[in-house]
């Protein structure tokens, strides 16, 4: 019988069909629309980072920023360096949403890719196409399930409309699979990556320490309040929502003052460890 490195000596991985594998990035941020009264708060907006597509295939279609993974290299750091090339955003940290690897998802040829969702934190950050993107912006998020079990996806950036229709594929390990229906303008399956993606982020927004990187270090429990109200789509009383997070912040001893409303205190997330 021929030992190991007999066998490896022996084995010929050229023998075999291979995929090429690549890596997407879902990237979004909380958005807060210019404040016009003091009498009413800003409304926020969940924004996703769309590319368009300089090249073949979907040239000219809007897709998440990605690319194809480089032999030394990770799948997490081709995430992160496909990112930072096409749009010049680098999330400090990136979460697995899934594998998609449906035949015939690429026109090129057998090719899979890992899906990733990110957070970004800092409104200040400007987004820049680079690399083979020819535009790189910031869409408002829509995603809905209506009476007969559609999912529908709206993308949002100024006069860009893109619009997407899904259908729940399969649900199980706290992660949720869908099969595309009317994939609109959206390039390659993204449409599904993007719904997994905010599916994910819903999930995870519900332990509350997801929302702790869409914030300051520093923060007011009403902006607390409102980024998890952005991402769940829903709406909390205050009183109830502070008795909801009342574990996972601490008082840092210092106020925000602003223009036509009492001082609000400020909060940090608590350290439970």
């Amino acid at each position: 019988m021929a030992t190991e490195k007999e066998f490896l000596s022996a084995y010929k991985l050229s023998d075999y069909e291979r995929p090429s594998v690549t890596a997407d990035v879902a990237a979004f941020m909380i958005r807060s629309e210019e404040k016009t009264s003091y009498r009413r708060n800003p409304e926020n907006r969940l924004t996703l980072l769309l590319i368009k597509r300089g090249g073949h295939p979907y040239k000219d279609m809007w897709a998440l920023p990605g690319g194809f993974l480089n032999s030394n290299e990770t799948i997490e750091e081709c995430a992160l360096r496909e990112i930072k090339e096409e749009t010049n955003v680098l999330p400090v940290s990136i979460m697995p949403v899934g594998v998609f690897s449906r035949p015939g998802r690429d026109p090129r040829g057998w090719i899979i890719s890992h899906a990733y969702v990110s957070v970004i934190g800092d409104e200040s950050v400007k987004q820049v196409a680079m690399d083979d993107a020819s535009d790189a912006q910031w869409f408002d998020v829509d995603f809905d399930r209506d009476e007969g079990g559609e999912y529908h996806l709206t993308l949002s950036c100024g006069d860009v409309v893109l619009r997407a229709v899904l259908t729940e594929e399969s649900s199980g390990f706290g992660r949720t699979s869908f099969a595309i229906k009317d994939s609109g303008t959206l390039a390659f399956d993204h449409a599904a990556m993007i719904a997994s993606a905010v599916t994910a982020l819903r999930r995870a927004a519900r332990s509350y320490d997801t929302i702790f990187d869409f914030l300051p270090e520093a923060f007011t429990l009403t902006a607390f309040q409102k980024v998890q109200e952005t991402i769940l789509n829903v709406s909390f009383l205050p009183a109830n929502f502070r008795r909801m997070v009342s574990r996972y912040v601490e008082e840092t001893g210092e106020i925000v003052r602003g223009e036509g409303h009492r001082p609000a205190k400020l909060y940090r997330r608590k350290n439970n460890d």
